[in-house]
C-alpha cells in the first residue's frame, strides 16, 4: 500500500491521488473481516475552521470514483493528544495541514499505532503537516540556523531555530512542504548543510509524492525536489509529474 504526501493543504485538487488514496483502503476495507465500506480516519486541528475543512474532506471523499467511504473524524484541539483507540479498525487515514509542531503533539501519542498501521498496509494522506510529520526526523518549522535566516520568517509555524523532531517515522526522508511558494526549500538545504538532517524531498502545492510499491511517483502540477549530502556538497534535483 501507499503513503500520500501533499505538499499543500488539504483537499488540494489532486483527483487522482484522493481516488488511488480510496481504492487503497477500499482493499484493506476487503480484507477485514468488518462488513461495510472502508473506515477512513481524518485528522484535522480545530484552528476556527475545522468544521468547515472537516466537510470539505468529507464531500470530497463522498465523490471518489467506485468507493463508498465512512468518514471517522478526529478534531483535534491544540495540546489535545488523540489515543491509539482513535484508529481502531481504520482502513485509510488523512492527516490535514495546519501548524506543523501542533499536529506532531496531536499524534504523538497514536504515533507508533499509526505507524503499524501503515506498515500493515494501510494507505496515509498527509497534506503539508500531514506530510511533514509523516517523517522519521521531521522538520517542523523555524527560519533560522544557528541566528542566520535560511527560509522566510512567515514559514516559521511559530519557531525561531530549524528544528528536527521524532515524526511519524513512516518514510526516512524529511519532508519539507509549499516548498517553490512559500520559499522554504532553502530551509531544507540548510538542514541539511549544517547536519540537522541527511537527506529530504521538498514538496511543491498541488504536488504529490506517492511511496509505494516499485519507484517514487510524483502527482500535480509542481514539482518534488530532491535534497542529499554528497562529500560535503548538497546537491538538489527535482523530479516532475
Amino acid at each position: 500500500m501507499s503513503i500520500f504526501l501533499v505538499g499543500s493543504g488539504e483537499p488540494g485538487g489532486l483527483t487522482q491521488v484522493w481516488n488511488e488514496f480510496a481504492a487503497e483502503a477500499g482493499q484493506i476495507a476487503s480484507l477485514s473481516d468488518r462488513a461495510g465500506a472502508p473506515t477512513v480516519a481524518v485528522v484535522i486541528v480545530h484552528e476556527g475552521d475545522g468544521d468547515a475543512r472537516a466537510n470539505n474532506v468529507e464531500s470530497v471523499l463522498s465523490q471518489v470514483d467506485g468507493v463508498s467511504v465512512t468518514v471517522r473524524t478526529l478534531l483535534a484541539e491544540d495540546g489535545q493528544s488523540l489515543r491509539a483507540e482513535d484508529f481502531m479498525d481504520v482502513d485509510g487515514i488523512v492527516v490535514a495541514g495546519g501548524l506543523t509542531p501542533v499536529y506532531r503533539t496531536v499524534l504523538s501519542q497514536a504515533a507508533e499505532t499509526i505507524r503499524e498501521l501503515v506498515g500493515g498496509g494501510v494507505p496515509y494522506l498527509g497534506f503539508s503537516a500531514g506530510a511533514a510529520i509523516a517523517a522519521e526526523r521531521a522538520l517542523i518549522g523555524g527560519w533560522q540556523i544557528g541566528g542566520v535566516q535560511v527560509a522566510p520568517e512567515p514559514a516559521s509555524e511559530g519557531l525561531d531555530e530549524v528544528t528536527i523532531a521524532d515524526g511519524l517515522g513512516l518514510i526516512d526522508l524529511s519532508i519539507e512542504v509549499h516548498a517553490a511558494q512559500w520559499g522554504t526549500l532553502t530551509r531544507l538545504i540548510a538542514a541539511a548543510e549544517a547536519g540537522l538532517v541527511e537527506a529530504g524531498i521538498g514538496l511543491d502545492e498541488e504536488t504529490a509524492l506517492i511511496v509505494g510499491q516499485g519507484p517514487l511517483r510524483v502527482v500535480g502540477a509542481g514539482s518534488v525536489w530532491r535534497v542529499q549530502t554528497a562529500d560535503s556538497r548538497v546537491i538538489v534535483s527535482s523530479m516532475g509529474a
